[in-house]
C-alpha cells in the first residue's frame, strides 16, 4: 500500500543508502553498503569549494567480510565525499571491526572501538543495517543449502539459543501476543487462546 498523496512540496535532500550480501568463492560473506547524501542545489563549502546540484556531501563506502558464524574477519570502509577534508581520516579506522561477531551487543562493542573521535557518525550509521543484512545473507544460504523453512530456521535458532529467541518483542511480528509467534513458537505465546474449529 503506498503513503497517502502528500502535501504540496519541494525536494531538499536526499540520502541513498544501498546494502548488498555476496557470498565469496572462498566460503566468506561480503556485506557492502554505499551511502551518499545530496542536495538539489548548490552551495559553498569551506573545504571543497562550491559543491554542484546533485554532487554528493556525503560519499561513504564499507565493506564488511564475513564468516558463516557472522564473524567479521575483515572490515574496510572509504570517503569519497565530505564535507571537510579531515572526515576521510577516520576510514581506515573501521578495520578494527575485525574480530567483532554480530550478535546483539555488536553495536556497542562496535561503538566502543570506532565510537566518538575515531569513527565517523555516517560510517557507524552503516553497521545497524550492515548487521540486519549479514544476518539475512548468510542465515539465507544457510537455509537455501539445508532447504529449510524460515519457520525450521527458527526453531533451530531458538534450540541453539536454549531459550526464546533473542529476537522477541523487538516488533509488532515478533511480540509475544502475535500470531507469527503462537505459529513459530506456541510455548511462548501470550496472546488470547484461539478457539479450536469445530468439527462438520
Amino acid at each position: 500500500m503506498p503513503l497517502s498523496q502528500p502535501a504540496p512540496r519541494e525536494p531538499i535532500h536526499t540520502r541513498s543508502i544501498i546494502l548488498n550480501g555476496y557470498q565469496r568463492d572462498d566460503g566468506l560473506y561480503d556485506i557492502e553498503a554505499h551511502l551518499t547524501d545530496t542536495k538539489p542545489w548548490g552551495f559553498g563549502n569551506e573545504d571543497r569549494g562550491f559543491v554542484e546540484p546533485g554532487t554528493p556531501l556525503h560519499g561513504m563506502w564499507m565493506r564488511m567480510t564475513v564468516d558463516e558464524g557472522l564473524t567479521i574477519v575483515a572490515c574496510e570502509a572509504a570517503t569519497d565525499h565530505s564535507p571537510y577534508a579531515l572526515c576521510p581520516s577516520a576510514a581506515p579506522n573501521f578495520a578494527r571491526l575485525a574480530g567483532l561477531r554480530v550478535r546483539p551487543g555488536f553495536l556497542k562493542e562496535a561503538n566502543a572501538r570506532v565510537g566518538g573521535t575515531a569513527g565517523c557518525t555516517h560510517l557507524r550509521e552503516l553497521l545497524q543495517q550492515m548487521a540486519t543484512t549479514a544476518y539475512q545473507a548468510v542465515y539465507g544460504v544457510r537455509a537455501r543449502r539445508e532447504r529449510v523453512t524460515s519457520d525450521d530456521q527458527d526453531r533451530r535458532i531458538i534450540d541453539l539459543q536454549g531459550g526464546p529467541p533473542s529476537i522477541l518483542n523487538t516488533c509488532v511480528a515478533y511480540g509475544t501476543d502475535s500470531p507469527v509467534v503462537r505459529r513459530k513458537w506456541p510455548h511462548l505465546y501470550t496472546g488470547p487462546a484461539v478457539e479450536a474449529a469445530a468439527d462438520d
